[in-house]
């Protein structure tokens, strides 16, 4: 059975556009950057907006839309899942 998530391939941010904050998944910082963003429907990433739940990669950085913060929560690298 695989386990494989679809997570589209979006480069660097670019701090000229509008991005989501980025959290570690059980980092403290996380609960401050949500009532900074109180449930947001979407995450942004270089001005693209992706829905609740969506998995975007980073570089080799796994990354998981959480009502308006993006949460690490891997490595997108096939060979260091």
């Amino acid at each position: 059975m695989s386990n494989t998530i679809n997570a589209s391939q979006v480069g660097a941010q670019d701090l000229e556009m509008r991005n989501s904050p980025v959290s570690e998944e059980m980092d403290e910082e996380s609960e401050v950057l949500k009532q900074e963003v109180p449930g947001e429907p979407v995450c942004y990433f270089n001005d693209e907006s992706y829905s609740n739940g969506n998995y975007v990669c980073s570089g080799n950085a796994l990354l998981r839309c959480d009502y308006g913060i993006w949460i690490r929560t891997g490595s997108c690298d096939p060979d260091n899942l």
